[in-house]
């Protein structure tokens, strides 16, 4: 929808103008009426030439209109001249970010989260930005909001299966982010270069309770490698005992080795032996 207006550097369209006035001054020839006329002339000129005179600064763009008609963009830097009686508004090409506020939403398995995001986009499109919606900066900062509450609602907080994706993940959430909103935004004229969450927590009515069931997972993922890793000791240890032939073990003797080992290794606190000073039986 954006393309270029007509446009001519703006000294040399003043140059001209003054060259212009010298030449309406000597064609007077001194008299003073066709003076007067020429002068006049050339006062009508530049006062029409001069409202297509404008400045663009670095990173900016001037949208220009003819009597409510859009004629084109120009964004080259520098004092520029467009055709005469349009009006000019500017929009800026600068990348811009905002963080939005920090929204309460439930999650994919109805645990309510507080979660916010910071966004970095920046305009691509001006004719899009200016004509197609009426503040583009607020389009984004609610389509923002919209895509965040969105991603909250699918998606849980926590995961510890691994086809599922959880809130905690940073790199697929962000791009899943940032994919949806490219697609809002597109239509403001707006590119969204990055999306990412920069608060995840959950509400304060529920903290304190996900924090015991957290810990509580955590111990019982812990105990669950460390049984794993002492039946794996136990058999091995076993093994070595009866490949060496340094004891003959019956069945009641193994499981009672087998259940002071895994005390050993399993135990939270550190184990007291007892030293037999008799025979094997007794």
């Amino acid at each position: 929808m954006e393309r270029r207006v007509f446009r001519v550097n703006g000294f040399l369209v003043l140059l001209i103008l003054l060259a212009l006035g010298a030449a309406a001054f000597f064609a007077g020839g001194g008299d003073e009426t066709r003076l007067l006329v020429f002068g006049g002339v050339w006062l009508v000129v530049f006062l029409f030439t001069m409202t297509g005179f404008t400045v663009v600064n670095p990173n900016q763009a001037k949208v220009v209109q003819f009597l409510g008609r859009y004629i084109g963009t120009v964004s080259s830097a520098g004092f520029q001249w467009v055709p005469p009686l349009t009006s000019k508004r500017q929009v800026t090409l600068r990348v811009r970010n905002f963080e939005t506020a920090k929204l309460k939403v439930n999650d994919a398995v109805g645990n309510p989260v507080e979660i916010a995001a910071v966004i970095v986009y920046k305009v691509t499109d001006t004719a899009k930005a200016v004509f197609s919606v009426d503040d583009y900066e607020e389009y984004v900062a609610i389509q923002s909001e919209a895509a965040v509450r969105h991603l909250a609602t699918t998606h849980p907080y926590d995961s510890h299966e691994p086809d599922v994706t959880s809130l905690r993940d940073g790199a697929e959430v962000a791009g899943e982010l940032t994919t949806e909103l490219r697609d809002r935004t597109d239509l403001a004229g707006v590119e969204v270069l990055e999306a990412r969450i920069t608060h995840l927590a959950y509400a304060p009515e529920i903290a304190q309770a996900m924090l015991v069931r957290q810990q509580a997972a955590q111990v019982v993922a812990a105990r669950t490698r460390i049984v794993e890793g002492a039946v794996g000791m136990v058999q091995l240890a076993l093994d070595r005992l009866a490949a060496e032939g340094v004891v003959d073990l019956d069945e009641e003797r193994k499981a009672q080795m087998v259940s002071n080992l895994l005390v050993v290794l399993c135990g939270d606190r550190a184990t007291q032996p007892v030293v037999n000073a008799g025979s094997l039986y007794a």
